[in-house]
């Protein structure tokens, strides 16, 4: 078995947390706001100084100890200082950190690893660029991967998404916050709806709207609607998009609120791509490794993307990697095509393989559907009755629960934290309170948590019903 059982990896299964934030941290906090960034955002948020992690609990410089349902933002997916993986990074960084792009075999057995789980058709017909330490490279790399196989300039992306903070990236990236102040962004982005049931509760004829026949048509309007709007941009002559290069797709939506898209949403994007000879683009840098049950998110939909993105839980235990996975055929490029500094980071290389055999022997896959399912839930009862509670949704431990008032999800966050358990907001207004914690959390962790979570729901909302 690879390293010990996830119950053993944490220091306690549930919270012990006494002054929040104590003083030891609020020290840390104002050294920080001295001599730091003003671009530094988390601790605005939650004003919390790490000292040690373990698995899926975080202790502060107080001693406080928490469960984390945050994972670095979906980036420890087998815990905080998993041994197994740090048995290998102590032993590679002892004997070789840094190679460009000279094979290794940290190097070529994690690109072999990456391919017994690729998702579908890409299994034994990939090929797989490092680029630089961040999701946003990778996401660069496709963009520029698509350009030189299609010779088009222009991309279609969806509104909520979010694919990072670099040019090419934001410029994917819809939210009109972040890019603002540094337009013009990349010219012919054009972002098409992404369908949400909870958002577009319409009704409506799916059938008639759907670009699939009607047999494989999955019945959701919001699905059909979205479809007939990335069928027209990529088509109408009179749509504005000249020159195509491809659609860039996040198969679960991630910082919009963990939005699941209908069943035949991405079956419908593998037709019109295939139909326009466009490549199909995943940005599973949020969503993959694991996070949903799965490896990708894209194998619950059986759709298998001609080029994914994949960063965060690649590195195994927060090393800084990213890579870009791409079928065979586009392979195109000249040697130095496309480079990276930190393409031969062989430590985050051997972390990345080491996190993967661990989900493999222990099970995560199926911990994290059925604990996912198990939280899901319990999120459920704590919005029975509840007006403000709209929807609960995601797949294994991809997790989100929509609230309808702004505001009310940052106090829930302010209290989980008070409470000992770290979770997130996300969504239009803030509404989402996203839940992505590694996939070692145990059942007992999950329960405790959510009796923290559960509690602070019912108390901000009886609050907000009678403010």
């Amino acid at each position: 078995m690879a390293g010990p059982p996830i119950d053993e990896l944490h220091f306690a299964q549930k919270p012990d947390v006494g002054e929040v934030p104590g003083p030891k941290t609020r020290k840390q906090l104002e050294r920080q706001r001295e001599i730091d960034s003003s671009a530094v955002a988390y601790p605005e948020d939650i004003p919390i100084a790490f000292e040690e992690g373990r698995g899926a609990t975080i202790r502060d410089v107080d001693g406080n100890v928490y469960l984390d349902f945050f994972a670095g933002i979906g980036v420890l997916n087998v815990g905080h200082s998993n041994p197994y993986v740090l048995e290998a990074v102590h032993e590679q960084a002892d004997k070789l950190v840094h190679t460009v792009d000279f094979p290794t075999d940290a190097r070529l057995d994690l690109i072999e690893k990456l391919n017994e789980i690729a998702p579908g058709d890409l299994a034994d017909s990939n090929r797989v660029v490092f680029g630089g330490p961040t999701g946003s490279d990778a996401v660069e790399a496709s963009i520029k991967l698509a350009k030189y196989n299609t010779g088009g300039d222009g991309l279609v992306a969806f509104r909520g998404s979010y694919h990072g903070m670099t040019a090419g990236a934001l410029s994917l990236t819809s939210t009109n916050k972040f890019k603002e102040d540094y337009s013009p962004m990349l010219p012919d982005v054009v972002h098409v709806r992404y369908p949400n049931s909870f958002r577009d509760r319409g009704e409506g004829d799916a059938v008639s709207v759907c670009t699939r026949d009607a047999a494989d048509c999955c019945g959701s309007f919001s699905c059909a609607r979205a479809l007939d709007e990335v069928r027209e941009t990529i088509e109408d002559p009179y749509s504005g998009l000249a020159n195509p290069a491809g659609i860039f797709v996040e198969p679960i939506q991630g910082e919009s609120g963990v939005v699941v898209p209908p069943e035949g949403f991405l079956g419908g994007l593998r037709e019109i791509a295939d139909d326009n000879d466009l490549p199909l683009m995943f940005d599973e840098i949020q969503s993959g490794l694991g996070r949903t049950g799965e490896w990708w998110a894209s194998d619950h939909y059986g759709v298998t993307p001609d080029i994914m993105t994949s960063a965060k839980a690649i590195g195994g235990i927060g090393f800084p990697l990213s890579c870009t996975m791409y079928h065979e055929d586009l392979d195109t490029w000249d040697a130095g095509g496309h480079a990276g500094t930190y393409r031969g980071h062989v430590v985050a290389m051997r972390a990345g393989l080491r996190a993967i055999e661990y989900m493999e022997d222990h099970d995560l896959l199926s911990h994290a559907t059925d604990l996912g399912e198990y939280i899901r839930g319990r999120l459920r009862e704590a919005g029975e009755g509840n007006p403000l509670l709209g929807e609960v949704r995601g797949k294994g431990l991809f997790i989100a629960a929509e609230f309808t008032e702004d505001g009310l999800v940052e106090r829930i966050q302010k209290r989980c934290h008070e409470n000992g358990v770290l979770v997130w907001t996300a969504g239009r207004g803030g509404r989402v309170l996203r839940l992505l914690p590694p996939l070692v959390l145990t059942r007992e962790q999950a329960e405790v948590g959510l009796d923290v979570i559960a509690e602070a729901i019912e108390a901000e909302c009886a609050r907000e019903v009678n403010a």
